[in-house]
């Protein structure tokens, strides 16, 4: 049993990107869909689906690469961990590589990222960022 979902999922998607698949398969609580959620509207992501085998729930996420086979994700990583949270309020939101990458927040209105969070004027925790 996994302790953290979130970390297995990136730690997946993570070792998957690096062995050049085109999919991997993941653990699906609803707090891993909202992350594959914004991965895939950021452009990080070609698409992900969740299913069921029987009584487990997964998400099956496609990942995505460049023209020349170059991984669009060069660095995945969770900020706040079971040991050590990471809150920001709206105002201290960071920002990943001026703009480049993403934060992904969960906040009282769902998972969100960095720059949603801005346009809805909500803060929260930060789970992980993306480069």
């Amino acid at each position: 049993m996994v302790n953290d979902p979130i970390a297995d999922m990136l730690t997946r998607i993570r070792n998957a990107l690096n062995a050049h698949k085109g999919e991997v398969e993941v653990p699906g609580p609803r707090i891993n869909v909202g992350i594959a959620r914004v991965l895939k509207d950021e452009g990080y992501v070609l698409d992900y689906k969740p299913f069921e085998v029987g009584p487990r729930r997964l998400l099956r996420v496609y990942l995505k690469y460049g023209p020349d086979g170059e991984k669009v994700v060069t660095s995945i990583r969770r900020e706040s961990r079971l040991s050590r949270r990471v809150y920001h309020g709206v105002d201290e939101i960071p920002r990943v590589r001026n703009g480049l990458g993403v934060a992904i927040i969960s906040t009282s209105k769902g998972v969100l990222s960095d720059r949603e969070c801005r346009k809805q004027r909500v803060g929260g925790e930060v789970l992980c960022v993306v480069e």
